[in-house]
C-alpha cells in the first residue's frame, strides 16, 4: 500500500489589499496548509473553514507560513482555535515563518503557544 497524497488547492479571497491562497496536502492523516498572501479580517474566515473540515480526521496539521506576508488578530484567533481543537487528538505544527510574521509572534506571545 502506498501513502495517499492528495493536493487541493482553494479558491483565493481577495478584496482591496487582503489576499489568501490555501493549498492543502493530504498524507494520511497528517494536512499541510501552504498559506499564501494575508491572513487578516477578510481571509481568515477561509483558512478556518478549511481547518474544521479536515480536524475530524487529522492527527497532525502542518501550517506553512513561508509565503504568509502578514497575520492578523483574526488570522491569529483562527490558528489558536485549530490549535485547540488539536489539542487532544494530536499535533499542530506552523513552520516556515516569514520575518514580518515571526515578529507578530513574538510580539503577541504566540512563539511560546505553538510548536514553531
Amino acid at each position: 500500500m502506498g501513502i495517499f497524497n492528495k493536493n487541493m488547492n482553494t479558491a483565493s479571497k481577495s478584496s482591496g489589499n487582503s489576499y489568501l491562497k490555501i493549498s492543502m496536502t493530504k498524507d494520511g492523516a497528517e494536512y499541510t496548509f501552504l498559506l499564501d498572501g494575508r491572513l487578516d479580517t477578510i481571509t481568515s474566515p477561509d483558512l478556518e473553514s478549511k481547518i474544521n473540515e479536515v480536524v475530524g480526521d487529522a492527527t497532525k496539521l502542518i501550517l506553512d507560513l513561508a509565503k504568509l506576508e502578514y497575520i492578523s488578530s483574526a488570522g491569529l484567533r483562527v490558528l489558536l482555535g485549530a490549535l485547540q481543537m488539536m489539542e487532544n487528538k494530536g499535533e499542530m505544527v506552523v513552520r516556515n515563518l516569514t520575518v514580518p510574521v515571526r515578529e507578530i509572534f513574538e510580539l503577541t506571545g504566540f512563539a511560546r503557544l505553538f510548536n514553531i
